[in-house]
């Protein structure tokens, strides 16, 4: 067991030199191409790399199937390739090998000192490059240039009853959008399967680019009497959300910034990246498959969970006041969970340590926020809950996830409607899914094919 430990040390010290010296190389990157032509150059490389890996490494074996595994929603069952992000269960998060506090670092702001530019990330994911902030700029404006949304789709939304949940209409106004599909209309036309992820690439940017707008839509529809905010002809993607839902606070433009770049991308095998990706194994286009992906995130275990989180807090609050004390924040928790109920917002499917994600919004707080009595609440929740949970000797991750901060700093800032915050979690995974939809055309994954067993 020493040595085995040992072994498993050496191998993390020298992944973290090799992931150090990936950001000394990606911090030297200087390059005025655009976005096309960086992976226009990229494809073909990394296609000769998948076609050498299946020849040579095809029949190594990457793990054991158990009747646990099968029976238990696939936990830790390797079963998809997913270039744009890794998580690990002790470290979170890594995009194209990076950290959340490396993003920060790294990436282009609005700003000096500032969140990073959701346009970075983005790149970062297509290309595993940092961007330079001419790029991420001009990236900026392309997104604006492709921003228009049609009459229909409005319509179409203006369809729903306005007490539908927000999911609902966003959804919907996303599969509205899938008439202007590219892929679709050069599927039909006839082209070939090298040529495939050309019109993806296409439709992928349309649907970034225009979803804010949808999603505002359908906030400024059911919460301010419909009067919309048109698109901002110079700020930047996260900045212009914030615009168009009615926000003109420098640090709620800040925040929307951090949100989306965070809640971009998971790796591949939660639901609704699980979800877009097999769906687009079947040739759907990129309109039909994030829209089949937003449908899973409205789950109460996946995306809505941001909602059924500050909903909770504020029960708190409600039944105990606002100055309550360890010892009743302590009663309230077992109190929940004696009822049969999770405490909202703590675990993680396979995550192990507190979600980098809830660090980098709790910094967030601390920083502009700290006298905010939920950010209060939801600190000493962070020194009650895990302990109980731990006591309980039944949940293998007892720490915070994403979801326990997200909801107070929106509602901070006057983003108070929590039944709306999966929708800003669905604009954020356009980033990563629509990037990994990219890279699925051109390297031409196949369609998925699972076997089941009765």
């Amino acid at each position: 067991r020493g040595i085995a430990a040992l072994s498993k040390l050496r191998s993390r010290i020298d992944r973290q030199s090799c992931l150090n010296s990936s950001v000394r190389w990606i911090q030297m990157q200087s390059s005025s191409k655009d976005l096309r032509s960086e992976l226009e150059d990229l494809i073909p490389e990394q296609q000769e790399r998948l076609k050498k890996l299946k020849k040579e490494r095809g029949n190594v074996e990457l793990g054991n199937i158990t009747v646990d595994m099968v029976l238990g929603g696939m936990r830790g069952m390797i079963g998809l390739l997913w270039e744009t992000s890794l998580l690990d269960p002790e470290e979170g998060i890594r995009f194209r090998g990076l950290s959340i506090p490396e993003c920060q670092k790294l990436l282009p702001a609005a700003k000096p000192g500032g969140e990073p530019l959701p346009e970075g990330l983005l790149w970062l994911l297509l290309t595993g490059k940092v961007p330079s902030k001419e790029q991420a700029d001009a990236l900026s404006a392309e997104l604006r240039s492709r921003a228009s949304v049609p009459d229909h789709v409005y319509k179409t939304i203006d369809a729903l009853p306005i007490n539908a949940h927000p999911m609902t209409q966003f959804s919907t106004g996303v599969m509205a959008l899938q008439v202007q599909s590219e892929f679709q209309k050069a599927y039909e036309k006839g082209i070939h399967k090298s040529k495939f992820w050309e019109p993806t690439y296409e439709d992928c940017l349309n649907v970034i680019a225009r979803v804010p707008v949808v999603a505002a839509y359908v906030y400024r529809r059911i919460y301010k009497n419909g009067q919309v905010i048109p698109l901002h002809d110079s700020l930047d993607y996260g900045g212009n959300f914030a615009h168009m839902l009615g926000f003109e606070d420098p640090q709620m433009l800040e925040l929307m910034r951090l949100y989306v770049a965070i809640h971009s991308d998971h790796e591949g095998g939660n639901v609704s990246a699980h979800t877009g990706h097999l769906v687009a194994s079947a040739l759907s286009d990129p309109y039909l498959s994030f829209a089949a992906a937003l449908n899973g995130l409205a789950g109460p275990l996946h995306g809505l969970a941001n909602q059924e989180v500050l909903l909770w807090i504020k029960k708190v609050v409600e039944e105990c006041g606002e100055n309550i004390t360890t010892e009743q924040l302590k009663d309230y928790v077992w109190k929940t969970l004696n009822s049969g109920k999770v405490v909202p917002g703590y675990g993680h499917g396979v995550l192990r340590k507190t979600d980098p994600r809830y660090t980098c919004q709790r910094e967030f707080a601390m920083k502009h926020l700290p006298d905010d009595p939920l950010f209060q609440l939801v600190s000493k929740l962070y020194e009650v809950v895990p302990p109980i949970l731990q006591q309980l000797g039944k949940v293998k991750n007892p720490w915070p996830n994403v979801d326990a901060h997200s909801g107070v700093l929106l509602n901070h800032y006057g983003l108070t409607e929590a039944r709306y915050y999966t929708v800003l979690f669905g604009v954020s995974r356009s980033l990563g899914i629509c990037s990994q939809l990219i890279w699925d055309r051109a390297l031409g994954l196949p369609l998925e094919r699972p076997k089941s067993v009765t």
